[in-house]
């Protein structure tokens, strides 16, 4: 024989069949399209587009940003290892006394 709690809950329904949805709240809101381009009726001659307040503060933004990324990115320091090989080594050299720069003895000979 079953239990109690076992016969209850054979029962009822499962609770993601009867529950309600408390977060939804209707049909999705949305603009319908109309076929011009950022939903803009095209002007008549002579008129002059009005810009949205918001339309200015994200020019200023968007190119301000990459502007001071492009400053930032030029003046970055060269943390590669190449670079840092390089010093070392030209380091070493100085301390034991060789010289850095490569100087050939003698040009090689002209064939003729």
């Amino acid at each position: 024989m079953l239990s109690q709690a076992a016969r209850s809950s054979r029962a009822r329904a499962p609770r993601c069949i009867t529950s309600s949805r408390y977060a939804s709240h209707g049909a999705p809101h949305y603009n319908e399209p109309s076929g011009h381009l950022f939903g803009e009726k095209p002007l008549k001659p002579g008129e002059k587009r009005v810009k949205e307040p918001w339309e200015n503060i994200w020019y200023v933004g968007i190119y301000g940003s990459m502007a001071v990324a492009a400053v930032l990115l030029y003046y970055k320091p060269d943390t590669s290892i190449q670079t840092w090989a390089l010093k070392e080594a030209r380091r070493r050299m100085e301390e034991r006394g060789e010289p850095f720069e490569y100087k050939p003895d003698t040009p090689p000979p002209a064939s003729s």
